[in-house]
């Protein structure tokens, strides 16, 4: 069995980049967290709608308030994560590294 071994030097950009699922995350747990705040801190359900003659209760002005603030806590998330990721990409740096594959030959 006989070895052959590639051997050459690559340069690679190194950044630290922020993982934008922790902050679509977090933002629409905030998101939640505004619609849940918004729901119980104003008593709007003890009076019919002007628009519709309807009177909600607070779970569905809760889903309503939710519908509204989870896509806005989602893009804040994104532009915030964006940022970030672009001040990374201005502090990255370049290393070499030696890159080496070793193949064997079946064949004597």
């Amino acid at each position: 069995m006989t070895e052959h071994v590639d051997d050459h030097i690559e340069t690679l950009r190194v950044r630290r980049a922020p993982k934008f699922s922790v902050f679509l995350l977090l933002g629409g747990a905030l998101g939640l967290l505004a619609a849940m705040i918004l729901t119980f801190a104003f008593n709007g359900t003890e009076y019919a709608s002007p628009n519709t003659g309807l009177v909600y209760s607070q779970g569905q002005v809760f889903g309503f308030l939710a519908l509204i603030c989870v896509p806005v806590g989602l893009a804040l998330a994104a532009v915030v994560a964006l940022l970030l990721d672009r001040r990374s990409s201005s502090r990255s740096r370049d290393v070499f590294v030696d890159h080496e594959s070793i193949h064997l030959d079946e064949n004597p």
